[in-house]
C-alpha cells in the first residue's frame, strides 16, 4: 500500500489532509465526554484512501452539471458498534465535510465518502477473497495510521471459478428484487398510494446498485443512502453516469426527494414527490435497470 499523494493536485492534497483532520477532531469530539470504558479506548486505527483519487483516474468537471468524483475513504476502527452507520461521529463527520465542500466551490465540491470496519472484518475479507477488499489493499493509499497498528494480512484471492459462482448466486438473487420493487411502484401509483410508490421505488435502486457492486466485486457498502451507493457505483462503472442528469437543481433535488423516501416515504404522512417527478425518476430507474443487467450479464459472461 502507498502513502504518497504526489499524483495529485495540491488543491486534492489539501482537501484530503483537511478531511483527515475533521474525521479525528469529529471522532474525539463525540466520545470524549463518554463515561464507558469502551468508548474511551475507541481509536481510528486507519484512514485509507481508495478509488478513482487512489487509481489516479478521477474526473473534476467544474461545470455546474459536470461530474466529480468523491474523495473515497476507508475508515478503520478497533471496535465494531463504532461502524454503525448512524454512529454519532460518523454523522458529526459527514455532516461537516458537506459542508466544507459546498463552502469552498463555486460548484459543489467532491464530496467524501466513507465506509468503516475493524481490522478483523477487513482481514476476514482478504481471506476470503472479497475483490472490492483486494482492490483496496492494491490500490488504496494510507492517509493516516495510528501507531503500533497491525497491517493488513496476505489476500487469498478466490479462484476464477468460485468467484463466478458467488457473482451469479448475488445477480440472480438482488437483480429480481430491483424488479419487483420496480412493479412495485409502478402497482402503487396506479393506485394513488403516491408516497408508499415512491418508497419502493427507491428499493428499486438501492437494491440495482447492490446487485452491480455484489456481482462486480462480491461486496456492495452496507448502506441504504442510495446518494453514497450512486457515487461508489459511478466510480467503479463510469457508463451508469448517464442515468441520473445533474443539469438543475431541480434534477438533484428530485433525486435527493428519492433518497429520503426510504426513511420519510414509511414515517411521515406529509411526505410527497411531485407527481411529475415521480413519474421521471421511475423512468430513470427503468433505464438504470436495464444499464445494471447489461452490465452484470457482460460480467458473468451471458450477454
Amino acid at each position: 500500500m502507498r502513502d504518497s499523494l504526489d499524483h495529485l493536485p495540491e488543491k486534492k492534497q489539501r482537501e484530503l489532509a483537511r478531511g483527515v483532520a475533521i474525521i479525528h477532531e469529529e471522532f474525539e469530539e463525540a466520545l470524549k465526554l463518554s463515561t464507558s470504558e469502551r468508548k474511551k479506548k475507541a481509536r481510528i486505527e486507519k484512514i485509507i484512501l481508495f478509488g478513482s483519487h487512489a487509481r489516479d483516474d478521477w474526473v473534476d468537471d467544474n461545470r455546474l452539471d459536470g461530474y466529480r468524483s468523491d474523495y473515497d475513504l476507508l475508515i478503520i476502527v478497533n471496535n465494531e458498534k463504532l461502524c454503525d452507520p448512524g454512529a454519532e461521529w460518523r454523522n458529526r463527520a459527514e455532516d461537516r465535510l458537506l459542508r466544507l465542500m459546498s463552502q469552498d466551490h463555486p460548484v459543489p465540491g467532491p464530496e467524501y465518502t466513507m465506509i468503516v470496519h475493524t481490522l478483523h472484518d477487513i482481514n476476514d475479507r482478504l481471506e476470503r477473497g472479497r475483490q472490492f477488499f483486494l482492490n483496496i489493499a492494491k490500490q488504496g493509499i494510507l492517509l493516516y495510521e495510528l501507531k503500533g497498528s497491525k497491517t493488513f494480512i496476505k489476500p487469498k484471492p478466490l479462484s476464477p471459478e468460485v468467484a463466478l459462482e458467488e457473482s451469479q448466486m448475488y445477480f440472480e438473487t438482488w437483480y429480481p428484487d430491483a424488479e419487483h420493487f420496480h412493479e412495485d411502484f409502478i402497482a402503487n401509483v396506479a393506485k394513488g398510494r403516491e408516497r408508499l410508490a415512491s418508497f419502493y421505488l427507491h428499493q428499486s435502486v438501492e437494491s440495482a446498485y447492490h446487485c452491480l457492486m455484489l456481482t462486480f466485486t462480491l461486496h456492495s457498502p452496507e448502506t441504504h443512502n442510495i446518494k453514497e451507493l450512486r457515487s461508489w457505483a459511478e466510480a467503479f462503472e463510469p457508463r451508469l453516469i448517464e442515468v441520473w442528469p445533474r443539469e438543475t437543481k431541480k434534477i438533484q433535488a428530485s433525486f435527493n426527494l428519492l433518497r429520503e423516501a426510504y426513511v420519510k416515504a414509511r414515517y411521515s404522512k406529509k411526505f410527497s414527490i411531485p407527481s411529475d417527478d415521480l413519474q421521471w425518476l421511475g423512468q430513470r430507474t427503468k433505464l438504470l435497470l436495464k444499464l445494471v443487467k447489461t452490465l452484470c450479464e457482460e460480467r458473468l459472461g451471458t450477454n
